[in-house]
């Protein structure tokens, strides 16, 4: 085996093999499957997780930290908004067309921002998953705004629907394509042509979501 492979059992009907975008492999099985019938699925689709791993999308980029240095830009809503560091007092992050922090928390910038954007993440994505389930008519346990690692969202075999709190970063029109993404697969498990068929019935242009993902998804991930 020329990859290692992490497997994680649930309470689903199906197996699936994940290759993150940190090319981790994730196996993800019902309770109680053999690992010898893991290893055989594994073996079986072995070309295709080795081609998965090694392509060039799978963090092309390399990561840089932000400074939170007058001038700097960071991404809300799919568009870069200057910083401004001021010296009157001003309690967390302020968004007015522009990013505001007080010097006096200027050390502590990475913290107010991550709490910035899962508050926001909260206010703007919940509303619209929830409004979005309702249009298409499935029916979820939970909604959640959560630090998921290399993953835009998740649905869970208890009907829990996860997002990514970077996420929030994104257009509009991307945030819609994960939330669509995610609610569909209540309907459908797998990544079938009926899958995609419902998609597309919900998003006709979710291809256009898919290839800005693709294009500037590491810049979302860039945790400051």
């Amino acid at each position: 085996m020329d990859f290692q492979y992490t497997i994680v059992y649930s309470e689903r009907k199906t197996l699936s093999i994940i290759v993150e975008r940190d090319r981790r492999v994730i196996v993800r099985a019902p309770n109680n499957t053999s690992k010898e019938l893991i290893e055989k699925e594994v073996d079986k689709r072995k070309r295709l997780i080795q081609k998965k791993i090694e392509h060039n999308q799978k963090y092309p980029f390399e990561k840089q930290s932000k400074e939170f240095v007058p001038g700097e830009s960071l991404m809300y809503l799919g568009k870069n908004y200057k910083l401004n560091v001021v010296d009157e007092a001003i309690e967390g992050v302020v968004f007015d067309n522009k990013f505001f922090i007080s010097k006096a928390n200027q050390r502590q910038a990475n913290k107010l921002f991550r709490n910035w954007y899962i508050k926001s993440a909260n206010e703007i994505i919940t509303p619209k998953a929830i409004a979005i389930a309702n249009q298409i008519g499935v029916k979820y346990n939970n909604i959640n705004i959560l630090d998921i690692k290399f993953r835009w969202g998740s649905c869970t075999p208890k009907d829990n629907i996860h997002f990514n709190w970077r996420l929030i970063k994104a257009p509009i029109t991307v945030i819609e394509y994960i939330i669509v993404h995610e609610l569909t697969h209540l309907l459908v498990a797998n990544h079938t042509q009926e899958f995609w068929n419902r998609v597309s019935a919900q998003l006709p242009n979710y291809d256009k979501a898919k290839q800005w993902l693709k294009e500037n998804g590491h810049e979302l991930e860039t945790d400051f």
